[in-house]
């Protein structure tokens, strides 16, 4: 039986999602609520200061990745308050990626659900930057971030061939991007486990 999973991303085309069959992972706050999610994934300090200061609240279990799990060394306290909502943290550097910082919470997610629970197919929305030179987030309505040209390119430059190496360390994963058909071709080549579902 094949095991699916719904990676709910946070680019405009995460609208794409309609309530589906399988396992429903997020990455931070979508922008629409999703039922029965199995994890909200969460790889910044910003968010887990944006909880901290009250300025937002994530529902559900949390999969964390390792600078929250720094954060939650640093503030004990706030680790005590929020234990029970915590899944797990998943450290999982990919050789690819560099360092933390470049694998963003789209990666470690899709990572965490190819590696850690074994899913044979992963549907994704939500991953703009795959197709459009646009990185603009939901997240972007309650946290900071710059998003001028410079910031947009050394974060797309940095962000794309890492989801090459994603899709090439699971060749027996099927990932199936859904995009709108406004969208472009995708801007890196993809290999034969990876579909396009245009809609």
């Amino acid at each position: 039986m094949t095991k699916v999973a719904h990676l709910i991303g946070n680019g405009k085309s995460a609208s794409l999602y309609q309530p589906s069959k399988g396992l429903k992972i997020l990455c931070n706050l979508p922008p629409f609520a999703i039922a029965n999610a199995y994890t909200t994934v969460m790889v910044d300090f910003k968010m887990m200061k944006s909880i901290h200061d009250g300025v937002l609240s994530v529902p559900g279990d949390w999969v964390l990745g390792a600078r929250p799990k720094k954060w939650m060394e640093l503030k004990p306290n706030f680790y005590l308050k929020y234990s029970s909502q915590i899944k797990e943290f998943y450290t999982v550097l990919p050789k690819y990626a560099g360092n933390y910082t470049d694998f963003n919470c789209g990666h470690m997610a899709c990572h965490y659900i190819a590696n850690k629970l074994k899913c044979d197919e992963i549907h994704m929305y939500g991953f703009d930057s795959l197709f459009e030179f646009d990185i603009t987030s939901a997240s972007d309505m309650y946290l900071q971030s710059s998003r001028d040209n410079n910031n947009t390119q050394r974060l797309t430059a940095k962000w794309r061939p890492i989801w090459k190496g994603v899709f090439n360390e699971f060749p027996n994963t099927q990932f199936v991007l859904h995009r709108p058909k406004s969208y472009g071709d995708a801007k890196i080549p993809l290999p034969r486990n990876v579909e396009i579902v245009t809609k």
